[in-house]
């Protein structure tokens, strides 16, 4: 077993895992963020992507020891400490961006780190954010119309794309949660970024 520290929507995890624990099955099985989700199995659909130090990863790609001194944002951590939805979770609820729903909280972590890097996505732009993020049930408009209306809302009200439990400290129910240890980001491995399926 390896001890690892990982910080997971505000939260500092300590625990003992398993070298070759994937970080999907740490997150849903070990930490309960069931958010996450198994799809493939296969690192093509991409509904198990999360934000590791900032950037989207899929999380079956990673492991569970690879995130060890990070932090962590699964779909459950975006939204803001009063409950407010964050600007893609509203805007994906709000244009319906789902069918199955099944591959939505990778959509939308991919989503939310696409306008942290390009606050104003042209369609393809988008297109191409979300390439490595698989949809079998809408057709993907009313995702791309989604992710708009969310750069919109993200650009008119200055809101941050950057999930807010990040900023705004441990989520409710968890007042004693100890920070993380300031330390040098680790890169996220290459093979974890999502890309585009030939």
């Amino acid at each position: 077993m390896t001890r690892i520290s990982i910080t997971v929507d505000g939260v500092r995890y300590d625990d003992d895992v398993q070298p070759r624990t994937l970080l999907v099955h740490h997150l849903r099985e070990q930490l309960g963020k069931v958010g996450t989700v198994v799809g493939c199995d296969t690192s093509n659909c991409g509904s198990c992507t999360v934000l590791m130090a900032g950037e989207s990863v899929k999380s079956c790609t990673v492991l569970a020891v690879q995130a060890d001194g990070l932090e962590i944002t699964t779909v459950e951590g975006l939204a803001g400490a009063s409950g407010d939805l964050h600007p893609v979770q509203q805007a994906f609820h709000d244009r319906h961006a789902l069918q199955c729903g099944f591959c939505t909280p990778g959509m939308i972590m991919a989503a939310v780190d696409l306008l942290a890097e390009n606050p104003d996505p042209t369609d393809a732009e988008i297109r191409e954010g979300l390439e490595g993020n698989l949809c079998r049930c809408t057709g993907y408009q009313n995702i791309i119309r989604a992710v708009h209306d969310a750069a919109a809302t993200i650009r008119a009200t200055g809101a941050t794309p950057e999930p807010a439990s990040v900023a705004d400290g441990p989520m409710p129910g968890t007042p004693d949660a100890e920070p993380a240890a300031e330390s040098e980001p680790t890169p996220v491995p290459a093979e974890a970024v999502p890309r585009p399926v030939p």
